[in-house]
This record gives C-alpha cells, sequence and structure tokens, in this order.
C-alpha cells in the first residue's frame, strides 16, 4: 500500500485499521505522519474515499467502545462536527501521538 507523501513529511506510526463510518466498516491502515492522519481503504473491488484529518481541524480525541467487551474504538471530532471513528490496536498510544501533533 502506497501513499501520496507531502514534501518533508514523514510516517510516526502506522497500522491495520477499520473506519466506521454509516454503520459499515471499512478495512485498511492508519497513518499518522508529521503533517496529518491518513486513513487509506483497502482495495478491495469498492471505492472508499482515503480520509485525510490535519492537526488545525481536530477538535477532540475520544475513545468509545466498539462493542461491550472490544476497548479499541478511537474517534477523532474535527472542529466542523464530523467524527472519524477508527478501530485500532493500542489506541491510547494513537491518541496521544494525535494529541501532541495538534
Amino acid at each position: 500500500m502506497k501513499i501520496d507523501m507531502n514534501p518533508n513529511e514523514m510516517v510516526i506510526k502506522a497500522g491495520d485499521s477499520d473506519h466506521v463510518s454509516n454503520g459499515s466498516t471499512i478495512k485498511g491502515k492508519l497513518i499518522l505522519t508529521n503533517q496529518r492522519v491518513y486513513f487509506k481503504p483497502e482495495t478491495n473491488g469498492q471505492t472508499h474515499p482515503n480520509v485525510e484529518i490535519w492537526p488545525d481541524e481536530i477538535k477532540d480525541v475520544m475513545f468509545y467502545n466498539n462493542r461491550l467487551l472490544f476497548s479499541n474504538g478511537l474517534n477523532i471530532i474535527t472542529k466542523d462536527g464530523t467524527e472519524n471513528k477508527f478501530l485500532v490496536k493500542d489506541r491510547s498510544d494513537w491518541s496521544e501521538m494525535i494529541v501532541r501533533m495538534c
């Protein structure tokens, strides 16, 4: 999987993730760079948009539970009120790194 990088952009953390949108789950990679948070969906025959969140757009980073026993949800809320929900491993690490970037 390859993403287009901006000048002077470096990957800080990347991992498998699911993007939860309108009740459906899209598998892909969540990538944190020194400039943005980026979600690249897997190519599985369907087209899904990439998600790109810039630090100045982030209002809040919150945890949520996907199901009763699964505490792997990370919700990045933007200033326009959009909720970007991701299922990740080590969500506290992701959250800490994203908050530091803002």
